[in-house]
C-alpha cells in the first residue's frame, strides 16, 4: 500500500494494475533499499572472515564446520534481498583439503605407515563430505529467511573455476549429485524431490566427452536430471562466446538464483570498486555482483493495442519500453539512496561489498558492477496476433520476433550510455503473473482465439507449451532469441520419464553443450502417499490434481514436483499456471523405453 500510494507514480501504478507492465516484488520496495539477487562472494567471507550479528565469523579450519558455516551465511544473505542467491562450490573446495591433511597428519603423528594414513585418511575425508553436504542440505531446506521461506538458492558446479582444487571440487559435485538422486524424506518418511538448492551444472571440455576425465560425473548429473529435474545445464563454450568483457575475453559464471545472468564486467579498469579483500587485478569480477530489480513489460498488450497496425505497434512499444524505462528508474533511485549499514552483511562484511559504515552503495549502481532488468512475456502471443505465424515458422513470424527482441536490446544499450548503468533485457519467469496478464488481457480486449483464449501467457521467447516440436528443434531455436536476452532466460524441454534411457538425456545435454547458453529438463517427480504411486501425478478438464492410480485429489497427501520459473515448485499453482502444466506437450519421446 506504501508502494503504491507513495513510492510509485500514478502512471506505472495504473499500467501495473491493467497488465501493461509488471513492476516485481512491489510488497517488498517499501522496506529500505531491499536489491534482487546475488552471486554471493562466499570465498572471500569464507576465508577473509565475516560477521554475523556482531560476531565475527573466521576461517573455519575443516570442511564440515565450512559448510555449516555457509549455510549461515546464505541465510543471512537471502534475508537482505527478496530474490535468489546463487553460490559456487568451488569456494569451499580448499576446505576439504584442510580436512584431509589433518586426517593425514593425525594418523601419520601415530606411527602409522604412509599407506595407512593415506588409506584411512581417505576413508575419514569421504565421510566428512558426506556428511558436510548431508548437513548443508538440512540446513537450507529447513532454516528460514525472515521473509518466511527458504533461501531461494542455487549451487553452481563449476570444474572450471580452479585449478588447484579440481579434484576436491569433483568430489563436492559428486555428493551433492548423489544425495540429490537419493532426495529427501518427507513428513512420512518417502524420499521425495526438494525444490532447493537448484543445482547448475557447468559443461565444459574437461566433462563433456567420454574420454574427458570428469566425465563421470557428467554422467551422474544426467542420472540425477532424469530422477530430480536438476541440474539445470550451462556451455561454458557457448556462454564464452556470448559474455565478453571489456578486454574481449569470453567469461563463464552462473546466473543469480534461476536465471538473471550479470553482464560481462566493463569495471575492470576501475579495480576493486567493492574492496573485495579476495580481488583479482585485471581479472573479471562475479561473486560479489548483484541485480537491481525487474520490470516486466507485457507484449502481448503492445501487439493488442495495435490493432494489427505495424506503425501503431512501433509507436506504442516504444511508449511502453519508456514507461518500464520510468519504472526502472525508480527501483534505482530507491536503491541509490542506501549507504552500507542497511544490510552490513552485504555490503561491509562481504557478501557483495567491503564498504566502510555509513559508506554509500551508489558506485555499485553503476559501471555495470549491478544490473536492472527489463523484463518481457508474451513473445509468441505477440507475434502471433501481428503475422498470423509463430516465431518458430522460420519465416515472417521469427523475422518479426527478432524484431521485437532487438528493439528492447537498443533500448537497454541507450539507456546505459546515457546513465552509466547496466540495463539488460531478462526473459522474466512470470510464475503467478501469467495467469494475472491472462486476465487482464480479457479485461482488456476480450477473448481473441488463439491470442487471448487461455488462462496464461507464453513465458518470455518460449515456443508455446502446446506447439509440437522436438528437443533438438526446440534448442536450436530459442538459442537465437536467448542470445538476445543477456539479462538471464532460460530454455527447457519437457520429457517422459527417462531414468530407464539416460542416453536420452545424455544427448541432449551434449546438444546443450554446442548450441545454447542455458537450458534444462523437466521431467516427472511425484509421489501419492495414499497409495505409494510414483509416476506422474496428471491434471483432470477440471484443473484438478489426481493420482491416476488410486484417484487421490487431496493435495495434501500429493506430492508434486514441476519447474514453473526456474525454480522446482512443489505448493501446487494458480488456475492459470497450472492449465499451462496441463497442455504441456513432450519434446521427446521415450522409444527406447518401451
Amino acid at each position: 500500500d506504501i508502494t503504491r500510494r507513495l513510492l510509485l507514480p500514478p502512471t506505472i501504478v495504473k499500467a501495473h494494475d491493467e497488465g501493461i507492465i509488471h513492476f516485481h516484488d512491489a510488497d517488498y520496495f517499501a522496506q529500505n533499499a531491499l536489491h534482487n539477487c546475488d552471486l554471493i562472494n562466499l570465498e572471500d567471507m569464507m576465508n577473509n572472515g565475516t560477521n554475523i550479528n556482531g560476531v565475527m565469523i573466521e576461517r573455519p579450519h575443516r570442511f564440515l564446520t565450512a559448510m555449516t558455516i555457509a549455510t549461515q551465511l546464505i541465510t543471512a544473505v537471502s534475508s537482505s534481498q527478496y530474490g535468489g542467491a546463487t553460490i559456487t562450490l568451488s569456494h569451499l573446495a580448499p576446505f576439504v583439503r584442510d580436512s584431509y591433511n589433518r586426517y593425514l597428519t593425525r594418523y601419520q603423528e601415530r606411527g602409522l605407515s604412509k599407506e595407512q594414513a593415506i588409506k584411512f585418511a581417505d576413508e575419514d575425508i569421504k565421510r566428512e563430505i558426506t556428511d558436510g553436504v548431508q548437513t548443508f542440505q538440512y540446513q537450507i531446506n529447513s532454516m528460514t529467511t525472515t521473509n518466511g521461506q527458504a533461501p531461494f538458492l542455487s549451487v553452481c558446479m563449476y570444474l572450471g573455476e580452479t585449478d588447484e582444487y579440481k579434484d576436491e571440487l569433483a568430489m563436492i559435485i559428486e555428493e551433492f549429485l548423489n544425495q540429490r538422486i537419493e532426495g529427501m524424506k518427507n513428513e512420512n518418511g518417502v524420499y521425495i524431490t526438494p525444490a532447493f538448492p537448484k543445482l547448475l551444472y557447468i559443461l565444459e571440455e574437461d566433462n563433456i566427452h567420454p574420454k574427458s576425465k570428469y566425465y563421470y560425473l557428467t554422467k551422474l548429473a544426467a542420472k540425477c536430471t532424469a530422477k530430480r529435474m536438476v541440474p539445470d545445464y550451462i556451455s561454458e563454450k557457448v556462454m564464452k562466446e556470448l559474455k565478453k568483457n571489456e578486454y574481449g575475453e569470453g567469461e563463464c559464471y552462473p546466473c543469480m538464483g534461476c536465471r538473471s545472468f550479470l553482464t560481462p564486467d566493463r569495471s575492470i579498469s576501475l579495480g576493486n570498486i567493492a574492496k573485495a579483500k579476495n580481488y583479482v587485478e585485471g581479472k573479471g569480477k562475479y561473486y560479489g555482483r548483484f541485480n537491481q530489480g525487474v520490470v516486466t513489460i507485457n507484449l502481448v498488450d503492445v501487439a493488442l493495442t495495435s490493432g494489427k497496425d505495424m506503425d501503431i505497434f512501433w509507436k506504442v512499444y516504444e511508449e511502453r519500453l519508456e514507461l518500464c524505462h520510468r519504472a526502472l528508474q525508480k527501483r534505482h533511485e530507491r536503491l541509490s539512496k542506501a549507504v552500507s549499514d542497511v544490510a552490513p552483511i552485504l555490503w561491509q562484511h562481504g557478501a557483495l561489498a567491503r564498504l566502510e559504515k555509513g559508506e554509500s552503495i551508489h558506485e555499485l549502481l553503476h559501471h555495470g558492477y549491478s544490473t536492472i532488468s527489463l523484463g518481457y512475456a508474451g513473445l509468441y502471443e505477440c507475434v502471433k496476433y501481428m503475422t498470423g505465424n509463430s516465431h518458430t515458422d522460420g519465416g515472417e513470424g521469427k523475422a518479426f520476433g527478432i524484431q521485437v527482441m532487438q528493439k528492447m536490446n537498443d533500448k537497454c544499450k541507450e539507456w546505459k550510455e546515457k546513465e552509466n548503468i547496466d540495463y539488460s533485457v531478462y526473459g522474466t519467469p512470470i510464475e503467478s503473473t501469467t495467469y494475472k496478464f491472462a486476465k487482464c488481457l480479457k479485461n482488456r480486449f476480450g477473448i481473441i482465439k488463439g491470442i487471448t483464449d487461455r488462462d496464461y501467457i507464453t513465458n518470455s521467447y518460449h515456443v508455446p507449451v502446446f506447439e509440437e516440436i522436438d528437443a533438438f528443434t526446440k534448442l536450436k531455436l530459442e538459442s537465437e532469441f536467448q542470445r538476445l536476452s543477456p539479462g538471464g532466460a532460460i530454455s527447457y524441454v519437457e520429457t517422459p520419464n527417462l531414468q530407464n534411457n539416460l542416453d536420452a538425456v545424455i544427448s541432449i545435454i551434449k546438444f546443450i553443450y554446442d548450441n545454447i547458453m542455458y537450458a534444462e529438463l523437466n521431467t516427472k517427480s511425484d509421489y501419492c502417499q495414499k497409495c505409494g504411486f510414483d509416476g506422474e501425478i496428471l491434471i483432470d478438464e477440471d484443473l484438478e490434481w489426481y493420482c491416476p492410480n488410486c484417484g487421490n485429489r487431496d493435495h495434501d497427501t500429493l506430492n508434486v514436483a514441476r519447474r514453473t520459473c526456474g525454480y522446482i515448485g512443489s505448493n501446487f499453482w494458480n488456475k492459470g499456471r497450472t492449465q499451462e502444466i496441463k497442455e504441456r506437450v513432450l519434446h521427446i519421446d521415450n522409444k527406447d523405453d518401451e
